[in-house]
């Protein structure tokens, strides 16, 4: 994590950092690429970082450094390095580090209606009762959303997480009744795993698969991870990953696989390869055809 420290820059304070206060030497905040109801940051706070305000999204964050405190319904919440923070929207917060180290977290803010849509019309919003959070499934959930922080994440890798994290949060709200589970639709499945496959180098929209299987991205999402134990966007990075290890292998340079197996560069296909095999591509292919040099 040090270099993402070292990479952040100071930059305006904003969302979540709202309101007057006199803000610490080294705070800083950066924002990553957004989409509409989607919105990530990252922030240190070295002392007060922002007084009382609400939101109208679910804010949920993970702190990574130091201890995160605020007071949130009523009481004095912590969070240590690890644990994830469920703010509902509406609710007032604060927030101020709870050691002379300060703190250090990511956040999303979701919009409300992006959980509605997950859930279905008829499924009441989720309300964690606890702020902060040890849930593996959560936690996880999460991580999708803010490890690649770097990334504008395709809009069938935020339909992911949309629906990873509303399932996440229903899990934690027991006032909620369980889901009925979806009648099998194979035929769906396969069409979407057809279009999916079919031309992995371009973009690919959530309406486009939504005309071809009559289901809704997030049905469809919940179809898909009962019929191949993933999501369409995984299952499509993986088709990516293997259709560059077939044309690495056959000697294309690492960035030209990249780019004909629908990467958006060569570094964000190095993420994907180390994920899948566990090596680098460059390493792979030296490892594969030894008379050809390569560099990672």
């Amino acid at each position: 994590m040090a270099s993402l420290l070292a990479q952040a820059t100071p930059a305006r304070l904003e969302r979540s950092c709202d309101g007057p206060h006199q803000e610490a030497a080294g705070d800083w905040i950066r924002s990553a690429p957004a989409r509409p109801g989607f919105e990530r940051c990252e922030a240190f706070f070295a002392g007060h970082a922002f007084d009382p305000h609400r939101h109208d999204s679910y804010a949920i964050a993970i702190t990574l450094g130091g201890l995160q405190a605020f007071g949130y319904r009523g009481a004095e919440q912590r969070s240590l390095p690890g644990q994830a923070v469920v703010l509902h929207p509406d609710e007032k917060h604060d927030g101020h580090a709870g050691s002379e180290v300060g703190f250090r977290y990511r956040i999303l803010y979701i919009a409300p209606r992006l959980i509605r849509d997950a859930l279905g019309d008829e499924h009441p919003l989720p309300f964690v009762p606890e702020a902060v959070s040890n849930d593996s499934r959560l936690i996880a959930a999460l991580r999708l959303a803010l490890d690649d922080f770097e990334e504008l994440l395709e809009e069938l890798q935020v339909n992911q997480i949309v629906l990873e994290l509303a399932e996440a949060l229903v899990a934690l709200d027991s006032s909620l009744p369980a889901r009925r589970p979806l009648p099998a639709d194979h035929l769906a499945v396969e069409r979407a795993r057809a279009l999916l496959e079919e031309k992995l180098e371009e973009p690919l929209r959530s309406e486009a698969l939504e005309a071809a299987t009559g289901l809704d991205r997030y049905s469809l999402a919940r179809q898909f991870r009962a019929a191949l134990g993933t999501s369409p966007y995984r299952y499509r990075v993986m088709r990516r990953v293997d259709r560059a290890r077939r044309l690495i292998e056959a000697g294309q340079t690492l960035s030209d696989a990249a780019l004909a197996s629908g990467f958006a560069d060569q570094s964000h296909m190095t993420r994907h390869f180390r994920k899948a095999y566990g090596l680098p591509p460059g390493r792979w292919a030296a490892m594969t055809r030894a008379d050809t040099l390569v560099v990672d």
